[in-house]
């Protein structure tokens, strides 16, 4: 997954809102959203190829979300799954401050990732590039694509912007939020991050939405989340951004 929106204790009824674009070559397996086959009550999209999931929800307003760091054009070597995190966090009982301090043991052991863990009550990041580090999410709109949390890349600048107009409206009609999702404006050279990539790449892979053959936006996933509660959509995209499925979720937990 290569940028997520979020908005943390904003709306009135959803403590945390998260809007979120996975791209990835479109020859990867996956499955849709759904419900997880070895771990019950959690839900998502899974990687088919490594296992684990890059956004997945669970009981009392669980949910992890991951992305990539990109640093030039070779992956960081990582023995172990960046999608495995999600899962394992969704499906585990350790609190997000907790399980995002205990990532400090092995967090190397991993490809360059931004990890959001949610567990009802707190919202942390954790990232292991250029080196390890946790804080707790202020309350706010902010947004993370494959740079530091927060930086200000045009396409992350474009997500949370349109997260927050979506909040201002307060309709909670999906239909706004997917479409700005959904854009593909290239971003202006000047503004363009420097990841270690040559400029063409660089602005190739600048817009929200990246429609491509090989790669591409795989999906557009919107978690509404509140304790007992959550509310999940996603659109899926195929070769060249063709429409490949829809996926809509609602789902009551029982309280603790």
């Amino acid at each position: 997954m290569c940028l997520i929106a979020l908005a943390w204790r904003v709306h009135p009824r959803w403590p945390l809102v998260l809007v979120a674009n996975r791209d990835e070559a479109h020859a990867r397996p996956a499955v849709a959203a759904g419900p997880h086959p070895e771990h019950p009550g959690v839900y998502g999209g899974r990687d088919l190829l490594q296992g684990g999931g890059w956004l997945q929800v669970g009981p009392q307003g669980r949910l992890a979300a991951v992305t990539n760091v990109r640093r030039g054009l070779a992956d960081a070597a990582g023995g172990r799954s960046r999608g495995g995190l999600v899962t394992g966090f969704v499906a585990g009982g350790l609190g997000a401050e907790a399980a995002a301090r205990a990532l400090e043991r092995n967090a190397v052991a991993y490809g360059r990732f931004n990890l959001l863990l949610a567990d009802g009550a707190a919202l942390w990041y954790v990232g292991n590039h250029p080196a390890w580090r946790a804080h707790a999410v202020p309350e706010g709109v902010h947004a993370v694509s494959n740079g530091d949390f927060g930086a200000d890349w045009p396409k992350s600048r474009h997500a949370a912007a349109a997260l927050s107009a979506w909040l201002e409206a307060g309709d909670e009609e999906p239909a706004r939020l997917f479409a700005a999702m959904a854009d593909e404006s290239v971003a202006a050279d000047a503004e363009l991050p420097d990841t270690g990539v040559p400029p063409a790449l660089e602005r190739a892979l600048s817009p929200a939405f990246i429609r491509g053959r090989d790669y591409g936006t795989r999906a557009t996933t919107l978690a509404l989340v509140a304790p007992g509660r959550v509310h999940l959509r996603e659109q899926r995209f195929g070769p060249d951004g063709q429409r490949s499925g829809a996926t809509s979720i609602a789902l009551m937990f029982a309280s603790r």
